[in-house]
């Protein structure tokens, strides 16, 4: 994949999974937030699998359960955490808490995989993190919804790792298909157990539904399985920190949530960061340090 490609990929899918925020914000008013989220994903993960149905499923008992255990973590954990977090936090705060990823995603890479990274991408990561902390004004309100927020988050990079592990084995936008329907019969059990569930149809809410399911789901979760297989998921999560930058402008025009002058410094830092995290110098020992390949 040349860099332009992956550029690009990279500024529509994360630009689509922070305005994926809001809009779900919007659809809590319709709806309870496992309820919602499991009807986005079978919905969603039922449409891409009629529209893969001719690439290969996958074979056997082990297969179908990697996809579904990705599909826990994905799905399920990854936007359940994040949705019910927004109970107590708003919608900015909420994408911000999440995209701790990447350097969730390095620190978990070590200890579990044996990964090693050079000491300035570690450097880029803590930038962007602080470029996320001034993002969010570096004024967090610490409650329940902050932790379960950063559950999403370790969710998150659990998933990023096992995909870029067991991605080799599957067609992604199978994957990303069977993945969802996974999560998504989770959250709607879930939803059962735990919700007095309920669904409001007007024309706003079938939109919200609609844009969820078709781009907030399809789109995003295809586009951004490619680039974890064609990628480091190191780096190529590391781009996550313009998630949140995305959420809070698109929380801010959606929703009138405040916006103030650290956002943008925030995102100065994030920019930054990211730089960091994925320029490579001239001279790379390829059997010491783990690269993104760009071909």
């Amino acid at each position: 994949m040349n860099k332009f490609k992956y550029i690009c990929l990279i500024l529509i899918t994360t630009f689509v999974m922070g305005v994926a925020f809001p809009v779900g914000k919007i659809g809590m008013l319709y709806a309870t937030p496992f309820f919602l989220m499991g009807i986005r994903f079978v919905l969603a993960g039922g449409l891409l699998a009629l529209l893969v149905a001719k690439k290969p499923r996958p074979r056997g008992g082990r297969q179908w359960l990697k996809s579904a255990v990705i599909g826990l973590f994905q799905s399920a954990g990854v936007m359940g955490c994040a949705y019910y977090s927004m109970h107590w936090i708003t919608s900015s705060e909420s994408s911000i808490i999440t995209c701790t990823n990447p350097l969730i995603v390095i620190v978990l890479g070590t200890f579990l995989t044996g990964a090693k990274y050079r000491g300035r991408q570690w450097l880029g990561v803590a930038i962007g993190f602080v470029g996320v902390a001034m993002t969010f004004g570096l004024q967090m309100n610490i409650q329940i919804g902050t932790f379960i927020g950063f559950a999403g988050a370790v969710c998150f990079a659990l998933a990023t790792l096992l995909i870029k592990r067991w991605g080799a084995e599957f067609d992604m936008t199978v994957l990303a298909a069977y993945q969802m329907l996974a999560g998504g019969i989770v959250l709607l059990l879930l939803s059962a157990f735990t919700e007095h569930a309920y669904f409001t149809f007007t024309g706003a809410s079938v939109l919200v539904v609609l844009w969820l399911v078709i781009l907030g789901s399809i789109v995003q979760f295809s586009l951004w399985f490619y680039l974890l297989k064609n990628g480091d998921p190191a780096k190529t999560s590391a781009f996550l920190f313009l998630v949140p930058l995305f959420g809070v402008l698109s929380s801010w025009l959606l929703l009138g949530e405040r916006i103030a002058w650290y956002v943008s410094a925030g995102g100065a830092f994030i920019c930054l960061g990211i730089f960091l995290v994925n320029w490579e110098s001239p001279k790379v020992d390829a059997h010491k340090e783990v690269t993104c390949s760009s071909s």
